[in-house]
């Protein structure tokens, strides 16, 4: 399962992503209510001599649940439970909430098929004796954000699912997304990558001890979307699993998407500085997988791959994902090919650079992003676009016609 040469790298060897030929390795349950839709966007952790897989379930509620799986070889499932591992259980996950008719519109926000809300897209990182888990925690109506729990690692091992209270980590009224932790501390720090569109945002804080109430993830640096317009990766990038130690730095596998192809989910690799994860060592020009096999496009989303999970079993990286918002899938290479390849893919790399506390993260007029302006009546690139929340809590993007300057305002996804 060696890289292959991408078509897209006119000669040139890029890394690249092996599909697993027993794809999907999990499909929807019909005989289980909470899972007879969709599973996909799977975390996964190797401990204990197997790959555990946790999973994002939706059922006949359309509430997103989370189940579990195993696997000893990291291709075929040996263990699937009956019943879920993680439920919503706080309002901010959709328990206890009406959908109100003002907001409507925040339909906006559904991801996946999930319109009662729930816990989505989990992420999982072993630290010392406790096992993490983020996730986009979502109500059915407002903007998603990035919860936060942790299990004991024997209580995990031994499925003795005594999750702690999750607790909110991310603001009010922004949408968060993608929030995974570095395994290490770095100079006594954990460190958090999340994603507020369009760019990764990464945190050091001092403790996971956050209270759900004021203090908040910031965005204290960022990874930015490709310089050129013309990337694969210039109209949003994200976080997939937690980053991985090499002995090269830490690799970190994303998801991201261009406005040429702006509803086809692909997937790509950076490589970051081992004591300074915000620095950018090497970054893949071109994707390492690309939505290309049937089970990627029928689904409940056409066109995804979605990496939630990844681990390294001797010298194979796995990459967990889900299809089409649909299934969970597996591709593989081998590491030393891959890492080979990926350690030569400098042009371009872009260390990310300090970015102010304030959410409101400013959009580059390079996104080329276009609205219909009411006075001249016609479709015009918007000039000095910012992102902005309207008071339904819809996130837009705001700013000026080139030609007679009246305001234009397009409304965004998360």
């Amino acid at each position: 399962m060696a890289a292959k040469q991408s078509n897209q790298g006119k000669g040139r060897i890029q890394p690249v992503l092996e599909r697993f030929q027993g794809n999907p390795i999990l499909r929807p349950e019909t005989t289980h209510w909470w899972e007879s839709k969709a599973v996909f966007n799977p975390a996964a952790i190797y401990e204990g001599g197997k790959v555990h897989i946790l999973y994002r379930a939706l059922g006949d509620t359309d509430t997103s649940v989370i189940g579990y799986a195993s696997s000893r070889d990291g291709f075929h499932i040996d263990e699937r439970l009956d019943e879920p591992v993680y439920v919503p259980r706080e309002p901010f996950e959709g328990v206890g909430a009406k959908r109100r008719a003002e907001v409507e519109l925040s339909d906006n926000y559904t991801s996946g098929g999930s319109f009662a809300g729930g816990c989505e897209d989990p992420r999982l990182t072993r630290i010392d004796d406790r096992v993490y888990l983020t996730y986009v925690a979502y109500d059915g109506y407002s903007s998603p954000r990035i919860a936060l729990s942790s299990i004991n690692i024997n209580d995990f091992l031994n499925k003795n699912w005594k999750w702690k209270k999750p607790v909110l980590i991310s603001r009010p009224d922004i949408v968060d997304k993608n929030a995974c932790i570095l395994p290490e501390k770095i100079d006594g720090k954990y460190v958090i990558f999340h994603r507020i569109f369009p760019e990764i945002l990464i945190d050091f804080v001092d403790d996971l001890d956050f209270d759900g109430e004021g203090r908040w993830l910031e965005g204290q640096f960022k990874i930015p979307i490709r310089e050129s317009s013309s990337g694969w990766d210039s109209r949003k990038v994200a976080a997939g699993p937690p980053p991985m130690r090499t002995k090269g730095g830490w690799l970190f596998i994303y998801h991201a998407i261009d406005d040429k192809d702006e509803f086809r989910y692909k997937m790509g690799a950076m490589l970051l500085d081992i004591n300074y994860p915000p620095k950018v060592l090497a970054r893949t020009t071109h994707p390492i997988l690309e939505p290309l096999a049937q089970y990627e496009n029928e689904g409940l989303k056409s066109g995804v791959v979605y990496p939630c999970g990844a681990v390294i079993l001797k010298d194979q990286l796995f990459v967990y994902y889900g299809g089409a918002d649909m299934v969970v899938c597996v591709a593989t290479v081998k590491m030393g090919a891959f890492m080979s390849q990926l350690s030569r893919e400098h042009d371009p790399v872009r260390s990310s650079v300090t970015t102010s506390p304030n959410v409101n993260v400013s959009v580059k007029a390079r996104e080329h992003i276009y609205g219909y302006c009411v006075k001249c009546h016609a479709k015009a690139e918007i000039k000095n676009p910012h992102h902005i929340i309207m008071k339904n809590r819809r996130h837009a993007v705001q700013g000026i016609c080139p030609r007679c300057s009246t305001k234009i305002t397009r409304f965004r996804r998360g």
